[in-house]
């Protein structure tokens, strides 16, 4: 079994268009993170959330076993990996409902995807437990 990092900081950003309510895309935020502990930067066109907090990953670590795309999930994170950073993008409509659902582009998600960084002093390692059988 493959141990919970121990750190990793996390920003997880998204646009809020005109006619959007800036209160669901932080819902729709907040279900990706789940129970931690994120501070919320808000301006007029985008929401962006902030931890220090490895619980934030808890939630996308459990679906990404369940929904049974662990090894796809580990593809796109190396892929999309930058030295110490890892991005995801995650469809904005499933995080409202709750629901983990990667992007390859940003074009798959027709409100514009959720942008999730994680910087981590060993990436490989955040990947691995992410990702773990």
């Amino acid at each position: 079994m493959v141990s919970e990092p121990t750190s990793a900081a996390l920003t997880l950003t998204a646009s809020v268009s005109p006619s959007e309510d800036p209160e669901k895309v932080i819902a729709a935020a907040k279900n990706v993170l789940g129970d931690c502990k994120f501070e919320i930067d808000l301006t007029p066109d985008e929401v962006r959330l902030h931890s220090d907090d490895i619980r934030c990953l808890r939630k996308i670590h459990d679906q990404l076993r369940d929904r049974r795309v662990r090894d796809a999930a580990r593809r796109y994170l190396i892929k999309k990996r930058e030295g110490d950073l890892l991005s995801l993008l995650l469809n904005r409509q499933a995080a409202y409902e709750g629901l983990v659902v990667l992007c390859a582009n940003p074009e798959m998600s027709p409100l514009g995807p959720l942008v999730l960084q994680m910087t981590s002093s060993d990436p490989d390692a955040l990947v691995e437990w992410l990702t773990a059988h």
